[in-house]
């Protein structure tokens, strides 16, 4: 059994990227894993201001949801982050929650894989690139940590649309079934 941290970061309501999270979720339930899931709608996420306090005190001084996100984050084995593909690249409430989450650096964390599922209305394959290799810079501040896979979704664009692709449900499912 892994524990298991699922961040949704999309905010539209139907987010294609949030179904295929919740299908990654389902699959490591059902493979006896711990999962947390975190969906950032709703959520007061404030920009760093890049003062690096955190990296004496191993805390944020802005006073936001962040903190209890970083501390499922910090406990976590497995990482997944599911994103909208805009322009090319994560979605920006992603970046602003991967900036923030700079408390972990200087600390004992536990996760060690990092997986994407990315959604986007573009169906070429390098449509995914810019940001798959956006967390795998964040990724490479991890020393412990890799990233480990995406689920590439193109080629669906309209709220809810994904339940209409069997194919990459099922990968997305697969994904936290054989985590």
């Amino acid at each position: 059994m892994k524990k298991v941290c699922i961040i949704s970061t999309s905010l539209r309501a139907g987010s294609n990227s949030d179904i295929l999270a919740r299908a990654c979720e389902k699959g490591a339930l059902e493979a006896g894993n711990e999962v947390e899931y975190i969906s950032l709608k709703g959520k007061e996420i404030q920009y760093c201001i890049g003062c690096l306090a955190c990296q004496n005190s191993g805390s944020c001084v802005l006073k936001d949801d962040v903190a209890e996100i970083i501390n499922k984050v910090k406990n976590a084995q497995v990482l997944i982050f599911a994103t909208p593909i805009y322009y090319y690249e994560m979605c920006g409430q992603m970046k602003t929650l991967l900036d923030r989450l700079n408390p972990l650096y200087p600390c004992e964390y536990a996760f060690r894989d990092v997986y994407m599922i990315a959604t986007a209305a573009e169906e070429e394959e390098s449509t995914f690139e810019k940001a798959y290799n956006g967390l795998q810079g964040w990724v490479d501040c991890f020393e412990k940590a890799s990233l480990k896979g995406l689920v590439a979704a193109g080629g669906i664009g309209d709220a809810k649309e994904a339940n209409n692709h069997e194919d990459v449900m099922k990968k997305a499912y697969a994904l936290g079934r054989n985590l």
